[in-house]
This record gives structure tokens, sequence and C-alpha cells, in this order.
């Protein structure tokens, strides 16, 4: 039989299984009891057996009626939940959403909106996973993880890309240090600073970003020590080895020994983008962008 078919048949023979009657029945699913009886007449051509014994006194279950209740009941009920569960996952109530973040997303942005995502959807698995930049480009092209936040900009065709955040940049100092003392920090005045970035492993993305800023005013970066991670860095940067560049977002998780000042330039800005492939139009995702858009801005 076809498998439509066969469900709508099968669930009025559930519902006259349960009733024993077909007028109580043909009430309960809102047909003519003439139109029911036609259905269960039906359904017994189509199996070749007989699923009830009528009289005109009352109507019983065949012992391969009982047997056939038995089964599909259970049937039916995991088609029901089966149906129910799908469609709180078609409208983001239920399901997962794999979250990629990289440093500059980890203080603020992204947990402020997972916060707030989780509010809202307390039934969705959230998973969050640290990868740079250019590693998240890649997780999300081969659907490793859903969405991402990286530094932007990222202009690509097979993929949606939200601006989130333009962070001014810092330039981070030992305490005490020349530039603390200037009035006013400018691009230039890093020409002759030795610098402590993060490496090109971790760091490729916000290394680019950084050689276009400085290029475009003529200063040639002079980097002396590299390291993979922001506490190395802080550290590096506190026993007076040298300086650091990080975002506006960072500046209030440095500690007490380091000092920051803003670089005056207009251009000298980190930008936060929120990145997802074009083709996953997951209500998950797109209920994460709604809430990720709606953050306070910052930039």
């Amino acid at each position: 039989m076809e498998a439509e078919a066969g469900l709508d048949l099968t669930h009025s023979f559930l519902v006259v299984a349960e009733e024993l009657s077909f007028r109580r029945s043909a009430e309960r699913l809102n047909v003519d009891q003439s139109a029911l009886s036609r259905r269960i007449q039906k359904l017994e051509h189509l199996l070749g057996f007989a699923l009830f014994e009528r009289t005109t006194r009352e109507v019983a279950l065949t012992p391969a009626g009982r047997s056939f209740y038995e089964q599909n009941v259970r049937l039916m009920q995991t088609y029901s939940n089966s149906v129910k569960a799908a469609r709180l996952v078609a409208e983001g109530k239920t399901g997962s959403l794999r979250v990629a973040y990289m440093a500059f997303a980890a203080t603020e942005l992204m947990p402020f909106a997972v916060s707030r995502y989780r509010r809202l959807y307390p039934h969705i698995d959230v998973s969050l996973r640290y990868i740079r930049t250019q590693g998240q480009k890649v997780a999300l092209a081969h659907d490793e993880v859903d969405i991402g936040y990286m530094i932007g900009p990222f202009d690509h065709s097979d993929f949606h890309s939200l601006l989130l955040s333009e962070d001014p940049l810092y330039v981070v100092t030992p305490r005490n240090h020349r530039l603390t003392r200037l009035h006013e920090v400018h691009p230039t005045d890093l020409a002759e600073e030795d610098l402590i970035l993060g490496d090109m492993i971790e760091w490729e993305a916000y290394r680019w970003r950084l050689d276009d800023m400085f290029s475009a005013e003529g200063v040639r970066l002079n980097i002396r020590l590299e390291a993979s991670n922001t506490l190395a860095l802080l550290g590096l940067v506190a026993a007076g080895l040298g300086v650091t560049i990080y975002p506006e977002s960072l500046i209030n998780f440095l500690g007490r020994n380091v000092e920051v000042r803003p670089i005056l330039h207009p251009g000298f800005r980190s930008q936060t983008v929120l990145v997802w492939k074009r083709t996953n139009r997951a209500k998950a995702v797109l209920n994460f962008v709604e809430v990720a858009k709606h953050l306070p801005a910052r930039g």
C-alpha cells in the first residue's frame, strides 16, 4: 500500500480499535461513519484479513486485529514522536550548534551571545571550539562547525559575513615605558619599537591586518619576538622585552603589569565578523545570528 494512504488508514483503524464503536470513532476523526467503514474495509482488503468482528450490537477485534493493533500503536507513537522532534529541530528549539571563535571574540562577543542564546533556546546543545581565523574558514567549508567569530573583513560568495565590531587598536607596553609619556601615540611612533606579536601559526590573519595598516603608513614592523598565546605575549611585554598591539576588546583583561595607549589613527581598527555558510539555513544557526546581531555593538 502507498505509505501515506497506509498511515491514514492505519490511524483510522487504531481509533476504531480503541473506541470499539464506529459512531464514536467517526466523531473523533470528524468523518462520516460510512466513510470510516469504507476506510476499514479498504485496509482489510489490502491486508488480506479481517480486523474486526461486527454484529448489530458490538464491534470487537479479531485475534489478527489485536496483533495488528499492538504492533502499530507503538509504531504510530514512534512516528508521532519523530514528527514532534523533527518539528522542534526545524523551528530551532532543539538540536545542536557548533560555534568557533578566535581570541578577540573570547572575552565579550562570543560569551555574551552564547549566554543570551542559551536563555532563549535552552534545549539547543551549544559546543564551542577555539580555532584561529584561517582554520575557521576551512572548518566552515568542511561543515565541521556551523558558525564562526573571526577577524575580518571576509568576503566570499559561499559565506554570509556579519560585521559585529570594529575595535580601535592599542599599544600595550611595560609599565613606565616611553610611549606612555607621549600625549598621543601615532603609528609612526612605533617605527623604532621592538614588537612582540603572535606567531604566524596562531595569529596569521591578525598579522596580515597589522602589516597592511602599518605598510599604508610607511612603517616597517620591527618584530623581535613571537609567542603563540595571549599570556605569553603579556608576560614578555611586562618583562620589558618589547611592546605589542591589541584591540580594545582585550584591554580590560590585560592585568596590572602592563600599560596601554590608543593608537590615534582612524584606520587602525580590528574587525570581528560572524561567518556562516550560505547553504546552512538551519534555524538554530539563523537564531544565533539574530542574537549576535542585536547585542550592543562596539566600535
